[in-house]
Formats: structure tokens, sequence, C-alpha cells
């Protein structure tokens, strides 16, 4: 097919591409511990049923020792044509009713700005629908060998990782897609070139034995959630920008991302400024950042006048391209554990150590990926960084050295408001991320027919 044939077929299977994801949507597919694991596995059969429709005939769950199972599936290609893996995952973060979203998060609702809302229609349903698409464009049969791997828990313990350290066999290809990212906004395409790490910890800080009244002991004597906030407080420079000695950092030349749009993204509260300094892009890819993540004390519903003798925060700390987990998560724990403030003890448990990513841009397969996204979307793309974390990545890495990788997808940073309330996704977005997959895999084939690759 010629390039205008791909978009006509494209923009026809749309409606189609589409009611699959309203009905992903509708499946409440949260894989952390505690919620009900019936919408799960309906999605992951949902998931098998949607691939199998689209060509991918063997696609099948796989056995795995614990947690929800991966999708795996193959499609062969003409002899000697390239390996090309597609990546998504068919879980989703909660939609707790303290996010306020504004339209019920289980059902996938098109508001008057054309875009669809629902909680994983955009991450990472849309990522699921654009690989159905990429292999229902060529009727099952692509021009190049074409695996599928759909991950069940990658927002939360994953399991992946440990299936494939032991089935390596499985992932070998030339080129790793990864539909988990999105541009920067919509109409603007980006390749994802690097991601950054997530180590975290938990620390706990005690200033007495017991709870004491407030009143009579209040003043001279510290309770300890003051304590932590003094702690916590040291953490960020006056401008915001991380204080901890031996943390990493560097200033990102690629894209940038503008303070506008920012701001409409984020929803900040009117007079809330933006903290740190630097651009956009070094603040948020090539900077690290550490928030707090979790609180344990006494609840406001379950106050009374004592001071407070423990509390817990759990810490995440978001580290850059190119850091050692370990040695970052070192420098943390060594700045936790010297600014105790008046004395307190200050304890640190080590919880996470996820490395962080970035793609080789220099081989055929970026190379081809970067035509493809100028062809879909009628423009050069840029290149940006991800704040976010996909540990499976190195885990890839090692099980095929030699593969190259293609991150993107129709995640748009500035509106799609991934893990929060109202999340969203352009339904163009998921037509030119399709293009562009039909595309790549097209001039993939092309290249090792003609002996460049």
């Amino acid at each position: 097919m010629n390039r205008d044939d791909v978009r006509s077929k494209v923009a026809g299977m749309m409606p189609e591409l589409l009611a699959d994801l309203e009905g992903f949507t509708k499946l409440a597919s949260i894989a952390f511990p505690g919620y009900p694991a019936e919408p799960v596995h309906q999605m992951a059969a949902k998931t098998v049923e949607v691939m199998r429709a689209a060509g991918f005939r063997n696609a099948a769950l796989q056995e795995v020792p614990d947690g929800y199972p991966p999708v795996y599936a193959t499609v062969d290609g003409p002899a000697g044509s390239p390996t090309v893996m597609l990546y998504a995952h068919y879980d989703v973060q909660p939609a707790p009713p303290e996010q306020n979203w504004s339209s019920d998060p289980w059902t996938p609702t098109r508001k008057d700005d054309g875009r669809l809302y629902g909680r994983g229609i955009s991450d990472d349903k849309s990522g699921l629908v654009i690989h159905a698409g990429t292999l229902k464009a060529f009727d099952g049969t692509p021009p190049c060998h074409v695996k599928l791997i759909v991950e069940g828990m990658e927002e939360t313990n994953s399991n992946l990782e440990a299936f494939v350290a032991a089935h390596p066999d499985l992932f070998q290809c030339d080129v790793f897609v990864v539909a988990d990212m999105g541009n920067l906004k919509v109409g603007e395409p980006t390749l994802t070139t690097t991601l950054r790490g997530d180590v975290a910890c938990v620390v706990t800080v005690q200033t007495l034995e017991h709870s004491l009244h407030s009143g009579v002991f209040g003043g001279p004597v510290p309770d300890a959630m003051m304590a932590l906030a003094q702690l916590l407080a040291t953490l960020h420079d006056a401008d915001g920008n991380v204080a901890v000695e031996g943390v990493s950092g560097f200033d990102w030349d690629g894209l940038d991302f503008s303070e506008a749009d920012l701001r409409a993204g984020a929803d900040l509260v009117d007079g809330v400024g933006m903290i740190g300094t630097g651009t956009i892009g070094s603040r948020l890819w090539s900077r690290p950042s550490i928030n707090v993540i979790g609180l344990d004390m006494t609840s406001v519903d379950g106050s009374s006048n004592v001071l407070i003798p423990e509390v817990r925060a759990k810490l995440s700390m978001r580290i850059v391209p190119g850091s050692s987990p370990k040695s970052e998560l070192d420098a943390l724990v060594r700045h936790l554990e010297s600014h105790a403030p008046w004395g307190a003890k200050v304890t640190v448990e080590r919880t996470k150590e996820a490395a962080p990513f970035r793609a080789a841009t220099d081989g055929p397969g970026y190379a081809a990926a970067r035509q493809a996204l100028a062809d879909a979307y009628g423009s050069p793309a840029g290149e940006a960084g991800s704040g976010g974390s996909i540990p499976l990545l190195q885990t890839l890495q090692q099980a095929a050295p030699h593969a190259e990788f293609i991150l993107w997808g129709a995640e748009d940073t500035a509106q799609a408001r991934i893990h929060a309330s109202d999340e969203s996704v352009d339904p163009s977005e998921i037509e030119a991320m399709t293009l562009a997959q039909v595309f790549l895999l097209q001039d993939l084939a092309e290249m090792k027919q003609g002996g460049q690759s």
C-alpha cells in the first residue's frame, strides 16, 4: 500500500478502533492489591479477543507464577524481514472518589472538546488499539515479523520483568515499539528518548515513647510530625530545586515544554507558582524531583490534643537518565539521616530502585520512526524526555541488547492527564499513531530488502 492508501484504510477503521477502546475503558482493570480481580481478568480476555480479530491469531494469555497474565502473540512476515515487537499494558490506575472526576471514569465519554474521557482510555488502552489497528491495516499479513506483548501489571508490582528474564527467546527482535508515551501537544509529533528512573524509601521519625498532652508538654517537647516537616523542608532550596548533595542532574537540550502549556495541563490552583529553576524540559526530564507519596499519622477526624510520638512518610525521587539508582538512593538516605531536627530518631527503609532509560537515536529503526512520524503528521518529529519510569525497558534491553527502542503513543502531555482525574485521549492521536506504526513497519521492511539494516 502507498501512503495515501494507508491513510484511507486507517481512517475507515477508526469507528471500530474507537468502539474497541470504549469497550476496554468500561472494564476497571485495576491490578493493585485490594481491588476486584474479575474486571482485570475480563480485560485480559478482551485484549486477547480484540488482538485475535486484528490478525494476531495466536494471541494468548501466558502463565505466570503470580499476578495477572500478560498477552503474547506473533505474526510471521516474509522470510528475512526484520522483527518488530509491540508493547502496551491493559491494567490501569485507580480512580478514587477523592479525585473528583467530572464524569464517570468507567463510562467512556466524548466531551465538547472532541476528546474521549475515562480511566485508562489514554494510559494505556489507547496503545492497545494502536497496535490492533496496525496489524488490521495489513489484513493480518504485515511486511515484517511482528511480536506483541501486553502487560497486565505495569501500574503496580510488575511480573513481566521476571517473565522476560525466564523467556528471553520470546523477546528477540530488531525494534521494540512502546506505545505508552505521547506527544507534548496534540498534532506535534514527538519521540521520547529518555525516561527518569524512580527510587523510593520510607522515613520514620520518632520523638517520643508515647503520645503526650499537647497543652501540658507542647512548646519544649517536639512532636514527630513537626520534626518530619522540618526534615522534609531540607530536601529543597528556596526556589524549589532538589537540595540533596550527590544527586545528579543536567540541562535538557531537546524539545522544551512551555510554562503556559504545563500550567494548562497541571491545573494549578490560582496563585500557585512553578518550582525549580531552568527550562521546563530540564525540570521535567533531566533534573531530579522528590515527592511525599504517602503519610502515616493520626487522621484529622481521629485527632485529639496530643503530641504525635512517631510518623512515617514514603518518599519517591525521580532520577535522571544516566544515573545509578543505588547511588541516588544512597544520597537521599544520607541526607535524611544527617538532617534529623532536634535530635529526632530518623530511620530509613529503602523500598525501590528503578533505573532510568535512554534510547539510542543513531540506528536505522530510529531513523525510520522519525520518517514515519513526519509522514503521519505532516511535520518533522522532535525529541523529548519523560519524567515517568518504565523499569521493564532495562530488562528488555538486557534480553535483546542489539534491539532499538521507539517510544511514542497517544498520551499527549498537555491534556491527557494520565493517573489523574478526567484522563482523556484525542482520537486524532490514535489515528495518527496507527498511521505512524504502519509506515514504520513498511519502511523497516523496505530497508531490510535494500540491505540497509
